[in-house]
């Protein structure tokens, strides 16, 4: 795949620019609006596919807390034997909770670990099922809406039985991005892994107690950008880390529904490293 077409898409999904626009520009990339329309699915992430992991053996339900603008809900999996487990917040990007993120918090529960996969949509209706509506919907949360939303998700562990007060988080892109924040947050998080997320502002990096991981796509130039100075930072601040860079993997390598940028080598890896951080810290 053209390295200018996953560009321009990155570009669209996160400025976001105009569909209209972004179809234009593709078209001119492929040599075609045919061209760009065939093109399309093979960069475009799915909404529906993702689920490749199995519930069996596992509680799956669907819960509910209070935000700050209205009823926030989430996808929970856990192993079915009813005792308390070490607990992993599974941040999903901008396209809100799908099936692929209910997939990965499946995978997190088959590792022994209560999966809490919030919808940061759910104020505002859920997620849409079609990806290009569930973006834009994000580009009308509020961030400070959000960050209390999911701060106050841990308020709501803290009642459960099944929830032994041992807490991590993962997110990818934008969840990687809220990953990064909770670390600065909340202070009773033990481990933060951030998959191509944006880094903390610089003043908040001291905040941190949480032990934070970082996984790169090295063709990921947007994300990458501040790459080098969060890491001074957390030099500086006294942060336990982990920071990994995969050479040719793409923003979202770790998304298996797109297949332009899924990297199932340096996926695999990624998760592998996950779960063994969640296993040192939690």
């Amino acid at each position: 795949m053209d390295q200018q077409i996953i560009n321009l898409y990155d570009e669209y999904t996160h400025k976001p620019l105009p569909r209209r626009v972004f179809l234009e520009r593709l078209a001119k990339l492929t040599g075609g609006m045919a061209a760009a329309l065939a093109v399309l699915p093979l960069i475009e992430t799915s909404c529906k596919a993702g689920a490749k992991t199995s519930g069996e053996d596992l509680h799956m339900e669907y819960v509910t807390w209070s935000g700050v603008q209205g009823e926030m809900k989430a996808y929970l999996a856990r192993p079915k034997k009813n005792k308390k487990y070490a607990t992993v917040v599974v941040v999903h990007e901008n396209r809100g909770l799908n099936a692929h993120i209910e997939d990965v918090a499946r995978r997190a529960a088959k590792a022994g670990y209560l999966a809490f996969a919030p919808n940061a949509l759910a104020p505002l209706g859920g997620t849409p099922t079609n990806e290009d509506d569930a973006r834009q919907l994000f580009t009308t949360l509020k961030q400070e809406d959000s960050q209390a939303n999911f701060i106050r998700a841990f308020d709501f562990l803290k009642t459960r039985e099944d929830c032994n007060g041992s807490y991590g988080c993962v997110g990818f892109c934008w969840g990687g991005a809220m990953a990064n924040t909770l670390a600065v947050n909340v202070p009773s998080l033990k481990a933060a892994v951030a998959f191509y997320g944006r880094q903390p502002a610089a003043e908040d990096v001291p905040k941190i107690k949480a032990a934070v991981q970082m996984h790169y796509g090295g063709l990921d130039e947007r994300v990458n950008a501040g790459m080098a100075a969060y890491e001074e930072q957390l030099k500086a601040a006294g942060v336990r880390y982990e920071q990994y860079v995969y050479e040719g993997a793409q923003h979202a390598f770790h998304n298996d529904t797109s297949e332009a940028r899924y990297n199932e080598a340096a996926a695999k890896l990624a998760w592998e490293r996950t779960l063994a951080f969640f296993g040192k810290y939690l």
